[in-house]
This record gives structure tokens, sequence and C-alpha cells, in this order.
């Protein structure tokens, strides 16, 4: 059995890491002296700070440019408490630090709920440039009067506290890595790829992002409290807004969402200044050397960790669709009661009515098809129902009860959707993602027979190496085993090669009963219409033009008309 098919051995690796990353830290710590201890404890620190760029920026896909200023947070309460004698020692007011600096990143965050890109660049870094003039005017506690902050006894000298620094990296580095793997990380990666997508697996947008710079901000105010500790005290120019701007561009060059190329980005934090220093050229020249990598980080669309990766991960197919296998039919189970009921839905954009007083319903174990002609609004439809509209008219009601609200409170009261765009996140797994999108305990039986099911790749198949129509087909199985009462999926054959939607078809037909989930089809091609609905309705220019039984429906005059050039196809 390989590496990563071996449940054990998957679980025990980031420990085999981190005790031989600890190892190397002390064999380092013997090795080093005088000043390399010094550019090491460096080394470390910048690390850190860029491990917490890597979460925000990296992972949650948002700009931060005043990580230094929460380093610099970190860095006035451990010299606070140090002037002030905390008890606890070093150790406890490192964590002050960056719990302090963490819910300054709380505060931080506010504005990314609402902010975006450049916008959102400028309001960090005009934070760190205001926080930078602050610190020369106030200046941190004890640096006035010279009171050096006291290390841990243990590790007081300097390769002692060398080793200290690396067993707080690992720390972090634990941390962020099981993050990662969890919810937040989850909830990070597909924020960062689509808030729409975020919002309708029941997953909170604001939860998401505050997290991620939460947990940036905690790791960039360690950071500066470690580099307190290695000076002995805190000076304003360690905390500028030019040095949190490169490193960002750092992070963003080297890849900093990976944990070894945070590291890798750290020693050409500390080793690019050196050898410029050395050749005899201004340190500050190490700005412009990041930044020109910086900038052919951004054109490439990629970064140094990736393409350091490539050399040594060859990339195989990408994974598509494997529908062809036969399956055992379940008996269906008879439609029940009206479990998903719209009244008088209507939507207007300005003059444009999108919807006019649209009534449907989708009954218990029941599939219920959508169609009509491009522009007749099926995707306003499906967007009004979610709560992606919250100005529409009408009443939705999920079992009996009034649905109203976000969509992440519609979605976590039993409704569910896909999306007619890609919203699955390529930084997880297919497991990963199905679990997060579940946001229920699932077993790996339950996860690996929903995916054999549908034709998926297995679940430790990177989303990366997924193709378009796979990737359809992940996102309708993790919808599935969330179990809502009603799923309202907008034309989730789209990418699947026209062979492969009569099997889909097939499958779809028998998820009210295996999975207990009624179901509303949005849906052009009528192949697959035909094949799962029993009832059908069809818009046209927002408004019901026919309802009722499959064949009776598709051999309705005004529907033929309305299809025009299909009507062949009808």
């Amino acid at each position: 059995m390989r590496l990563a098919e071996n449940p054990l051995a998957r679980a025990a690796l980031p420990f085999l890491v981190a005790a031989a990353a600890i190892a190397a830290g002390y064999a380092l710590s013997v090795g080093l002296a005088g000043y390399f201890v010094y550019l090491g404890v460096s080394a470390v620190v910048a690390a850190i700070a860029l491990l917490g760029l890597g979460v925000v920026t990296g992972t949650a896909g948002m700009i931060s440019l005043c990580q230094l200023t929460f380093a610099a947070v970190g860095a006035f309460v451990v010299s606070a408490c140090n002037v002030a004698g905390v008890p606890g020692g070093f150790v406890t007011w490192l964590l002050l630090g960056g719990l302090a600096a963490a819910l300054a990143g709380v505060l931080v965050g506010l504005p990314a709920l609402r902010l975006r890109g450049i916008t959102l660049a400028v309001v960090t870094l005009g934070l760190a440039a205001a926080a930078d003039l602050t610190l020369v005017q106030i200046q941190f506690p004890g640096a006035t009067e010279g009171t050096s902050v006291e290390r841990p006894d243990a590790f007081s000298d300097d390769r002692s506290y060398f080793l200290f620094a690396v067993l707080v990296l690992v720390a972090c580095g634990l941390l962020v890595h099981f993050l990662r793997r969890g919810r937040w990380g989850s909830s990070w990666h597909l924020v960062a790829f689509s808030e729409r997508g975020t919002a309708a697996v029941g997953a909170g947008v604001r939860t998401s992002k505050l997290t991620a710079f939460a947990v940036s901000a905690a790791l960039g105010g360690i950071s500066g409290g470690l580099l307190t500790g290695q000076v002995g005290l805190a000076f304003p120019a360690s905390f500028t807004a030019i040095q949190s701007l490169a490193l960002y561009v750092l992070a963003i060059m080297s890849g900093a969402h990976l944990i070894d190329m945070a590291v890798f980005g750290a020693l050409l934090w500390v080793a690019v200044p050196e050898l410029l220093k050395r050749w005899g050229v201004p340190q500050d020249w190490g700005f412009v050397v990041f930044g020109v990598l910086g900038v052919q980080a951004l054109t490439g669309r990629g970064n140094l960790g990736t393409a350091v990766r490539n050399l040594w991960y060859r990339r195989g197919a990408p994974a598509g669709v494997g529908l062809a296998t036969e399956v055992a039919d379940v008996e269906p189970l008879p439609p029940g009661d009206p479990v998903l009921a719209v009244r008088g839905l209507s939507v207007s954009f300005g003059h444009v009515v999108a919807l006019s007083d649209v009534d449907i319903t989708v009954p218990e174990h029941g599939i219920l098809g959508v169609i009509g002609p491009n522009g007749a609004g099926k995707s306003t439809l499906v967007d009004a129902i979610s709560g992606f509209l919250p100005r529409a008219d009408g009443t939705v009601t999920l079992g009996g009860r009034p649905l109203t609200g976000s969509p992440t409170r519609r979605a976590r009261a039993g409704l569910r959707r896909t999306f007619q765009q890609d919203r699955v996140p390529p930084g997880l797994t297919v497991g990963a993602y199905v679990r997060f999108v579940a946001r229920r305990r699932l077993t790996g039986g339950e996860v690996a027979e929903a995916l054999e099911f549908f034709g998926c790749p297995a679940p430790r198949t990177p989303l990366s190496r997924v193709d378009a129509g796979a990737r359809r087909l992940v996102e309708v199985v993790g919808h599935l085993l969330a179990k809502p009462r009603v799923l309202l999926l907008d034309e989730p054959a789209a990418g699947l090669p026209h062979e492969e939607h009569v099997a889909f078809g097939r499958r779809l037909r028998q998820v009210p009963a295996r999975f207990g989930v009624s179901v509303l089809l949005i849906e052009h091609d009528l192949d697959l219409v035909r094949s799962v609905c029993d009832t059908l309705t069809v818009l046209d220019f927002g408004q019901v033009l026919a309802s009722g039984p499959q064949a009776d429906v598709l051999a309705d005059p005004a529907v033929l008309k309305a299809y025009m050039g299909e009507t062949e196809l009808l």
C-alpha cells in the first residue's frame, strides 16, 4: 500500500515532518555561531509571518499589506508584559501577543467583508503606514528606558533561543496544517474561489474571512513577539509599511500558502539583503528584487513554490467522469406532499421584469424539471428561491415553513443549490470538498460510495486535476450528502459529454430514493429531462407557460412555439 493510501501513515506524516524539523533546528543551534545565529532567528521570525500571509492571501484570497503591523501589536504586548512583570514568563507573553494581534486582525478584517482587490490593499497599506507613524511617536514599552525583554530561562542564550524559535515555528506550522485540513481551511479555499458558492453550502462568508484574518494576524503577532525576544527591545524601524509590502510580495512570489515554501521565502528574506551587503550593494535594493520577482509571479499566474513542486511531481491527465458502470436501480418512492412551494414570485431589474407571478411546487420524493428558452428566467428563479435576490416579491416555503433570509440561512434550513459556473475550489481534494459541503460527520464509506455512484474521482484526488464535468458531479455529491430537503440543480450536466448525460440521468432519477432529497432540475438537454422528470414547468419571458405531466407539457403548442427552432427536439 502506498503512503498516500495508508490512513495511519497520513496521520503520522505531519508529526514526523515536525520531528525532523526540530532535529534540524537542534543541529543548527549547535553548529551556528555568532551572526549566523541572529540570521537564523530572523529567518524563523519571517517564516512565521509568511505563514500568516499564506493563510489570508494564498488560501483565503484576500490582500493584506499590514502583516508587520500585527507583528508590532505582538511586540508591543510582549514589551508591555515584560515591563509590567506579568506572571507566566515569555511564553505566556508571546501567546498574549498573538491573541491581541488576532483581535486586531478581526478589526482589520471587517472592511474585507465589503472591500476587495485594490481597495482592500489601499486600506490595509494605509493602516500599516498609520501604525508606523504612531509607533515612532509613542515608542514601545521599555524602549526609552532600555528595559530588555527577558527570554525563557531554558533558552536565554542566542543558540538556545534559536531552537526555541524553531519550536514555535513548528507549532505554528502544525496549527496551520490542521486548520487547513479542517472546516476553517476548507471555507478559506471556497471563499477565495467563490463567495456565492460559500454561502450556498451554508457556510458564513463573514466568518470565513474574519477567521482567516484572525489566524494570519495571530501568527504575525507571534512573529513580532519572537523578534522582540531576539533583540531584547522593539523598535518601530522593524515594522515599517514598506517592509509589510515587501513581505506580501515575497509571500506571493514564494507561494507561502505552502508551509515549506513559507520557510523558503523566509530564507530569501534574510539571504537576499545579506548577499547584497556582501556585494557592496545597498540593502534597500532587496525590496526591488522582491518587487521584480513578485510582478513576475503575478503576471505569470504562478509562483516559485508551484514551479519548484512541479519539478518533483509529474501532473497526470485530468480525472474525468466514470459513468459507464451500470448501477442497480432502487424502487422509486411515490411523490408526497409539496415540500417546496413558490407562490407569486416576481423579480424586476429596473423596468425589466425577469419573473412575473411564478408559482412552482416540488413534491416530497419528486423531481420537478424547469425548462425554457434562453433568457426565460430560469437562473433568476433559482437565485430568488435560494436567497441571492433578496428583493424578490412572493413567498417561498420549505416543509410548510416560510423560507427567508440570506442564502446561508436558507442552506442551513435545508435548501441547497448548485451553479452553472464552476464553484468548486481547486485547492482541495475531492473528499475534503465533499465533507465541507456536507457540513456533517461522514464516514469514509459514505463519501466513497456516493462518489462511486456518480462516477466521480476518488476522495484523495486533488480537485486541480479533475475536469470541469467531473467537478460538477462532485459538487452535486457534496450537496446530496448534506441531506437537504430540496436540492436546486442548475444545469448539472454542463461539461459532460453527451453520451454521459443519459447515464447521469439514470442516477439522478434515483436521488430521492437513495438520498431522501427532492430535486428541482433546470436543464437544456431535453433527453436528460425526459429521462428524469415526471412533471415539468416551462418558463418563457419570466412567466409560467405550462406546468404539469411531462408528456402533456412537451406536447403543448405554446411550448413548441416558445422553443421555435428547438421544436424538432421536443
